[in-house]
């Protein structure tokens, strides 16, 4: 059976920036987080890295903007910049409350232990040892759970979003969102009076990736089809070194090792980065990204290596014990031999339009986390400002939606979704095929360096693909996989057209054609309207 369901807030995502949001929101008002898998399966939950803040007293806030702005190529927005390093140590100490378990240094006077990583000038990382991630969401997931107002829902996958405009009524408020529930294979109805998405990035259109299966840019593709602007989208950070083993999928090997000395060598153990960047392994990742895989094709080789053994078994078990263990479990001892490593998608810098409240082009629709574009991090992300972000700007939606909350009449006339189609009983091989070759041409041709010719060649095979995924959705039932599919087609399109816009290279985006940065950096900000995708 198909159900209603209605609460003040609906939050589609339960990642860093949804949970601490919804926290905020559940003293006052009934709140639902849902995910599409486990609550903790998110790219939050991945991240080893920590969150950057001014905490130490020979840091300066201005030196923390500086260090964003030339990270992200001169493209970040001021504003935005300065709006989240400011409220970067209150968004930390609000962790703390929440019991966050961060390093401790009795020795450094703010009692954190902190790390420096590429881009960065001052020691600014607080973490929890090398599962940064993992500890704030097991955290945030425990307060959760103990509010009363806070509605936790796990296999829960957004279809797509509510609004007066797709209901054919005046203007364009969200209303809600379509969602299905996995363990019944109904597609039910959430009405809320706001709605976040808080989705993650789409990190899962490339081959290779350090993100789980479910950074399949959903929210984005949500949000464009309800009339959502996007901008940047052509800026996925690749991260230079994830793990290169045939038994290790997607996991990534932590800047912080980079920052505590580890050194990027060639097979036969020769350094290579002094030939790219005076920063050498400190310098930003796209740098360093494009650094390894011109090594890679220059040699032929499959993976380059990171070298942390020279600072002993003791520090490295302290330090990365959840690396050290992950690399061992595989036979290599990071004590006594390099890492091979390659570059992997990592990171979304483009997304969904929002204001410095979170809000997004649709009255009642907020974007918050990896799949907003707020200006912060401009052509290229500065490590560890993306958990950073989620927090600032997380608390910033809450603050916006209490104080303007009014109680908006929702339309009892949402239609409930058809159900009357059928699944084909070739569905699962034509999918799995169609991830496939998506992922596969966009890493070939939309990947760390392009060229137009390679653009358009993707631009031919996604219009294809698009044109047959919709054909299916059409006349099938759905499911979570041809959900996530029709969303990284929709998402990898938009990455194309943003790229062929810009004639120029920058920060993530390098162009063979157009190697050189032009004076003036711009956004690249496309909108539905003057498109016809679906």
């Amino acid at each position: 059976m198909q159900q209603d369901f209605q609460y003040d807030v609906l939050i589609i995502g339960s990642g860093a920036a949804g949970l601490s949001l919804g926290l905020q929101l559940a003293t006052t008002k009934k709140v639902a987080v849902i995910s599409k898998d486990e609550l903790n399966a998110g790219s939050s939950a991945w991240a080893q890295g920590g969150i950057a803040a001014v905490l130490d007293q020979q840091d300066r806030i201005d030196n923390h903007i500086q260090d964003t702005l030339i990270a992200g190529a001169n493209l970040g927005n001021p504003e935005a910049i300065q709006f989240t390093v400011k409220q970067a140590k209150a968004s930390v100490d609000w962790l703390i409350e929440q019991r966050v378990p961060f390093t401790q240094d009795r020795h450094d006077a703010s009692g954190y232990h902190l790390t420096q990583e590429g881009g960065h000038s001052h020691r600014r990382i607080i973490h929890a040892a090398d599962w940064t991630g993992l500890a704030v969401t097991n955290t945030l997931l425990e307060r959760a759970t103990e509010a009363p107002n806070l509605h936790l829902l796990c296999h829960q996958v957004a279809v797509d979003l509510i609004t007066h405009a797709k209901l054919g009524m005046p203007g364009n408020r969200c209303l809600g969102a379509y969602v299905l529930n996995q363990k019944t294979g109904h597609v039910n109805t959430f009405k809320a009076q706001c709605v976040i998405l808080a989705t993650g990035g789409a990190s899962k259109v490339y081959l290779y990736t350090s993100n789980p299966d479910g950074s399949s840019g959903d929210g984005i593709a949500m949000a464009w089809r309800a009339g959502c602007r996007v901008a940047n989208m052509e800026f996925n950070q690749f991260h230079p070194t994830c793990l290169y083993h045939t038994q290790a999928k997607s996991f990534l090997i932590s800047e912080a090792i980079r920052g505590e000395g580890g050194k990027l060598i060639l097979a036969n153990g020769e350094p290579f980065m002094q030939r790219f960047d005076e920063r050498l392994e400190l310098a930003p990742r796209d740098i360093v990204a494009r650094a390894i895989d011109h090594e890679m094709k220059r040699l032929g080789d499959d993976c380059v290596y990171l070298d942390i053994s020279h600072r002993g078994r003791e520090f490295i078990q302290s330090h990365f014990p959840t690396i050290y263990q992950r690399c061992m479990d595989l036979g290599i001892d990071i004590a006594t031999d390099p890492i091979p490593v390659v570059p992997a998608a990592h990171y979304t810098c483009g997304g969904i339009i929002t204001n410095q409240d979170g809000m997004t082009d649709i009255e009642g629709l907020y974007a918050v986390g990896e799949t907003a574009f707020t200006g912060l991090h401009g052509a290229n992300r500065l490590a560890s400002n993306s958990l950073l972000e989620c927090f600032v700007y997380g608390h910033a939606a809450a603050r916006h939606i209490e104080t303007n909350w009014t109680e908006a009449a929702l339309s009892s006339v949402i239609p409930p979704w058809d159900e009357s189609q059928v699944k084909d009983s070739d569905e699962d091989v034509i999918i799995s095929h169609n991830w496939d070759e998506l992922r596969r041409f966009m890493w070939d041709y939309v990947g760390i360096v392009r060229t137009d010719k390679r653009l358009t060649r993707a631009q031919h095979r996604v219009e294809m693909l698009l044109s047959e995924i919709n054909e299916f959705y059409s006349n099938y039932r759905i499911s979570g996989d041809l959900i996530e599919l029709r969303n990284l087609a929709l998402v990898a399109s938009i990455i194309i057209h943003s790229a062929q816009q810009r004639k120029e290279s920058r920060g993530l985006h390098y162009t063979l054609d157009y190697p050189h940065t032009l004076p003036v950096a711009r956004n690249t900000i496309l909108t539905p309207s003057n498109f016809d995708w679906h």
